[in-house]
């Protein structure tokens, strides 16, 4: 009887193991369809919600339906030359050189003698499409412009060209077309792509323009029809000079070629102007010459510097004042400010030698209301532009007319708006400063025919800054709805991630309340989906009747579904609020300084964005308090406290280095040498650490042996290859101003080749990652240009110090508590059989990994701005400018680091035997405690720098959710058969 009784016990068992298999099967299927799908919405999410900073802040200025306003005045000038030396720098452009000669003879003595000067100050994304924008059609694009780039008008404008009654263009194909390829009164040209050449001096650019001017002039000598329109009124000659912008990026704007290119400018400014002359002789000509942008002491520009906002301005010939003695008086506008937050009448340097001529600083959209003025054509509909009357040289009548042109062409656009806006409006909210705008036009014709031009041009002045103003509350009207929203919706999507950690894995009761509650949840479900679905209903269809942006729907619709599944959640929810309250006081007590800790943690990667150094001080306290830590508990003899402290302490040095790469390419072939020696190190720990018991987990002991034996001399041969093509590609670069065909190819093919290899190395920790680690060595290195380099083995030994600390927490806790090392959770029906529950203490992993992951941006010089990157990096692989494959190349070295920090994580979460995609989860829910924090600190008010940067800080932890995917998947093919030794078997092994 007994045995009956024991062999039927034996089939219960039985039975009841393959239904809580056959459930735990089932249990996975579910998970793994959830988690896909929760993946999948959340990078939807934030590439929508990305682009909420764009509808909230930087809405697009560009309405239609305005009719240009036609000029009451004479037209001074019948053409009008417009000369535009991309990427040039206001102070390389007016100081002396090293021996006190100036660079830009000619227009000095322009300005000095029959012309008026100042600076013009451009507005970030400082971009050559935004900068031409404002220069000839007056307005700013958004900074999401900056992402159009070199592309063809995404949205029509008006602009000086469109104007005019014919316009003729030469230049650099990514600008002459912007604005030419819809205008059929045009006559334009443009040389191939590859004359694009970074590698040479790309001054003949210049020259290749103005031979295609001097071209068009001789021609019209012999076709009668060319002669008859050059000799027509309203014309506009556009010549792109865009050297400067080339050898900036090749050479950097303290090199010899870029300030020989300045020169050569100022020669071809001296050519147009006699050859115009001579070919005219009406001395009715007008000349601008400008600059698009500047350009940062490394080479790039985006951003709102100085050196990339402030920009030479010369203006003379027709319609413009002669130079003016610089009067102590004159401080009319004193309290203003220029769009990049330069303060009026700002000193002008004494190196520049013009201190006694009278500078008229000017925002970079009043060009466009004075190339206009100057030929008589009515402004760019668009233009935000105020017309700098210091440089008009008018009768007083004229130019009241003028200032009133320009005033009434701002204030349609305000009309314009404000129609719209309540044309779609069920509650619309008038601008009240602008209620009696057309009282005050009729007082300006009033006093314009009484010849009380003064109060006239007072008034019109007034009206035009009330326009202006009446914009902008139109452009920001949406404002408190869409920050309401969209602040709403991370918060939701925060808590319904958290709640899916607890519920699938940790021990948390989530699953208890499930089968307690189960008929009425489904129930309770039900009306809470129909009641989302109704409120979505409704929230659409007024943004509908309200002709809202298919994205404010999007917005609405994501917020209110996120917030639906969170009162779904409410069993859940209750429960754990239940098991808390039930649970003792320390345990309270140690969740909120958890949570504290992580708080502070997060908001010290926050002040990092602004604050570099921040870093050093972390690494110098974190190496110290690691090292005494492990003392405290392990042999010193093991060599682990002493190796984490040295390798932070190492790696806090690059954060102190400055954010602008100095060349140095003898750091970076040094550099080589330095990644084969760590190789060597980790290769020989591998395969002799069997009497440490502290390494024998991660080490190659006990794995089978690798198919490839000689796979790790491969390695360190091809980075020992890619250090002297780092030489050998930049000497004779430099030399013969070219990239060897050879040269290019040999590069290309290391580094395809060296990132295949890893996938060949033994799967024991230790090995795979060191392989990794050599893989990825040489297209890093031949993408490196300075000190980066060296960051790249530093980062390595810190890595490898936090795998070690791990696995030293690791063994201690099982060396205490032997029993937990068998304890895999039996009753957790989602996990794998070799994974166990995350706990409180785990939240260190993840936390750690974003600081890791913000340091190997960080830690190569990048400071989160848009010019942020060093396009000199490319120079071994590709000098022919192609900017996206530039672009790609520039990301993928930024992405290296991070690679490495994901494929060290890896490694860690299969050595605690803990859920990968349960780490990565909260790794996006912490990522969106920052981003809620810097979606609040994005601004469109201040510096035009901090404006910049606060764009790019958003979009760059935003994206973070994004790309860290990516990078999974990614290194998942390099990390998913790496094989781990448990901490206690290997101390049994050692012992």
């Amino acid at each position: 009887m007994g045995g009956s009784d024991g062999i039927l016990g034996n089939r219960d068992i039985e039975r009841s193991r393959a239904t809580i298999a056959s459930t735990s099967t089932r249990r996975r299927k579910w998970l793994k369809r959830r988690e896909t799908w929760l993946v999948v919405l959340g990078v939807i999410l934030h590439a929508v919600y990305m682009l909420s900073i764009f509808d909230i802040y930087f809405k697009t200025p560009i309405v239609h339906g305005m009719d240009p306003v036609t000029p009451r005045f004479n037209a001074p000038a019948k053409r009008l030359v417009l000369l535009v030396a991309d990427g040039l720098r206001a102070d390389k452009f007016f100081e002396p050189d090293s021996e006190g000669n100036y660079r830009a003879p000619f227009l000095r003595s322009i300005i000095k003698g029959k012309g008026r000067w100042g600076v013009s100050h451009a507005r970030p994304p400082t971009e050559s499409r935004p900068g031409h924008v404002a220069l000839i059609a007056g307005f700013y694009e958004d900074p999401s412009a900056v992402t159009k780039g070199w592309k063809a008008n995404p949205v029509e404008f008006d602009s000086v060209f469109n104007q005019s009654r014919h316009t003729f263009a030469f230049g650099s194909p990514d600008i002459v077309p912007i604005f030419c390829s819809a205008v059929p009164h045009s006559t334009w040209n443009t040389y191939p792509h590859e004359y694009e050449d970074f590698a040479t001096d790309a001054s003949f650019l210049d020259e290749w323009s103005f031979d295609q001017f001097q071209s068009l002039l001789n021609r019209s000598n012999e076709d009668s029809k060319l002669k008859e329109l050059l000799l027509q009124d309203n014309l506009v000659i556009f010549l792109h000079l865009l050297g400067c912008d080339s050898n900036g990026h090749a050479h950097r704007p303290f090199s010899s070629i870029y300030l020989n290119n300045v020169k050569v400018v100022d020669s071809i400014a001296e050519r147009v102007y006699h050859m115009v002359e001579d070919h005219f002789k009406d001395n009715r000509t007008a000349y601008i010459f400008t600059a698009d942008h500047g350009m940062s002491d490394k080479g790039s520009h985006g951003d709102g510097h100085p050196s990339n906002t402030d920009t030479p301005l010369v203006a003379w010939g027709a319609g413009v004042k002669n130079p003016k003695p610089i009067s102590g008086t004159n401080h009319s506008h004193c309290n203003f400010r220029f769009v990049d937050e330069h303060m009026h009448d700002a000193p002008t340097p004494v190196e520049w030698g013009l201190n006694e001529i009278e500078r008229v600083d000017v925002n970079q959209a009043d060009i466009a209301p004075l190339m206009s003025t100057l030929v008589g054509l009515p402004c760019p509909v668009n233009s935000v532009g105020s017309l700098p009357l210091d440089y008009i040289n008018m009768i007083e009548m004229e130019e009241i007319e003028a200032v009133v042109s320009n005033t009434k062409q701002v204030l349609n656009q305000f009309l314009r708006k404000s129609y719209i806006k309540q044309l779609n409006s069920l509650y619309f909210k008038p601008f009240k400063q602008l209620a009696n705008y057309s009282a005050v036009l009729d007082q300006i014709e009033h006093l314009i025919s009484f010849r009380n031009y003064e109060a006239a041009m007072k008034l019109s002045e007034n009206l035009r800054s009330l326009a202006l103003q009446g914009l902008h509350y139109f452009q920001t009207y949406d404002w408190l709805m869409l920050m309401t929203i969209i602040t709403l919706g991370y918060i939701g999507w925060m808590i319904y991630l958290f709640l899916h950690v607890l519920q699938s894995y940790t021990s948390l009761p989530g699953n208890i309340s499930r089968k307690e509650q189960a008929a009425r949840q489904r129930s309770y479900t039900g009306k809470i989906n129909l009641c989302g679905c109704l409120f979505m209903g409704a929230l659409s269809i007024l943004l509908f009747l309200e002709h809202s942006p298919p994205l404010y729907h999007a917005y609405t619709t994501m917020t209110v579904f996120l917030w639906t599944r969170i009162i779904n959640e409410y069993w859940s929810i209750r429960a754990l609020w239940i098991y808390l309250r039930g649970r003792k006081f320390n345990y309270i007590i140690k969740l909120v300084a958890t949570s504290a800790v992580a708080l502070f943690i997060l908001e010290l990667l926050v002040n990092s964005f602004t604050d570099r150094k921040l870093y050093t001080w972390c690494f110098l306290i974190v190496g110290a308090i690691a090292s005494l830590y492990l003392l405290k508990s392990i042999p010193w003899r093991s060599g682990i406290p002493i190796f984490v402290c040295i390798a932070c302490w190492f790696l806090s040095i690059f954060t102190l280095m400055p954010a602008q790469i100095p060349d140095n390419n003898q750091l970076v072939i040094a550099s080589g040498a330095m990644i084969i020696l760590i190789g060597l190190v980790a290769r020989w720990l591998d395969l002799h650490a069997e009497g440490n018991k502290f390494w024998l987990s991660i080490s190659n002991h006990g794995v089978k042996r690798p198919k490839f034996p000689m796979l790790f001399h491969l390695q360190a041969l091809l980075v020992g290859l890619s250090s002297v093509m780092v030489s050998l590609s930049t000497s004779h670069r430099t030399e013969k101003q070219e990239l060897l065909a050879l040269h290019q190819l040999i590069n290309w093919s290391i580094a395809g080749f060296s990132m295949v290899l890893p996938l060949f190395s033994a799967n024991g920790l230790l090995s795979r990652l060191t392989s990794i680690f050599l893989g990825f060595a040489p297209p890093f290195l031949l993408l490196s240009i300075g000190y980066e380099a060296v960051f790249y083995g530093a980062f390595a030994l810190v890595l490898m110090a936090w795998i070690l600390f791990e696995n030293t927490v690791l063994y201690l806790s099982k060396v205490k508590k032997p029993s937990s090392s068998t304890k895999i959770v039996e009753d957790h029906l989602t996990l794998d059989h070799d994974t166990r529950c995350l706990q409180l203490s785990d939240v260190r992993i993840p936390l750690i990994f974003m600081v890791l992951f913000n340091v190997a941006f960080f830690g190569t010089g990048n400071f989160a701005s848009i010019a942020s990157f060093e396009i000199s990096s490319v120079y071994r692989f590709i000098t022919v400018f192609s900017p996206f494959l530039m672009a790609a190349l520039l990301v993928f070295k930024l992405f290296i680091p991070f690679l490495l920090v994901i494929c060290a994580f890896s490694s860690i979460t299969k050595l605690h035997q803990i859920p990968r995609l349960g780490c990565y989860f909260l790794v996006i829910s912490f990522s969106d405690v920052m981003t809620i924090h810097f979606f609040f600190l994005v601004r469109n008010t201040g510096s035009w720098m901090e404006i910049g940067n606060s764009i790019s800080h958003f979009g760059i932890v935003s994206a973070q959710v994004v790309f860290i995917l990516l990078l999974f998947a990614l290194t998942n093919v390099y990390t998913k058969d790496i094989q781990c030794n448990s901490a206690l078997e290997s101390s049994q092994k050692a012992m």
